[in-house]
């Protein structure tokens, strides 16, 4: 059976007609074309309205496939486990993207704060430490 995505092709790109996903998912043409209305694949579309699926389509398909039949889920749920999932994935990638920003902003910190150091008059000598007791008495109005 079929490996991977065309040459030149990830596995986002829209490749596949429904009669090829079908085959490659393992279900019906018709059961592809319920999947879309319900809004569980959103395959890519072609300028005249042909859907086209990619490799990750597939592998979504094959997923609700294993989650109906083996988990006894129904669709409904699996819609919510899909939508779930991929706000997961999102909030992963804003986190990664949060830990380089704070990564390069301590980054940036220590560098300023060496260069500080590092412009320090080496002949300065430290003065005597002397502590004062200062009372404030404010005027009342």
């Amino acid at each position: 059976m079929f490996g991977g995505p065309p040459q030149g092709a990830d596995e986002d790109t829209p490749v596949f007609v429904i009669s090829v996903a079908a085959q490659l998912s393992g279900l019906h043409a018709q059961t592809l074309r319920s999947y879309d209305r319900q809004g569980l694949v959103s395959p890519g579309r072609t300028s005249g309205g042909g859907r086209r699926y990619s490799m990750r389509d597939i592998a979504l398909l094959r997923e609700v496939q294993r989650l109906s039949q083996e988990a006894g889920v129904n669709l409904a749920g699996i819609k919510r486990i899909i939508e779930l999932e991929n706000q997961v994935d999102a909030l992963q990638s804003r986190l990664a993207e949060l830990t380089e920003e704070v990564a390069a902003a301590y980054a940036a910190a220590e560098h300023a704060a060496a260069a500080v150091h590092a412009s320090y008059r080496k002949d300065l000598v430290p003065l005597r430490h002397q502590t004062a007791l200062v009372v404030w008495k404010p005027k009342r109005r």
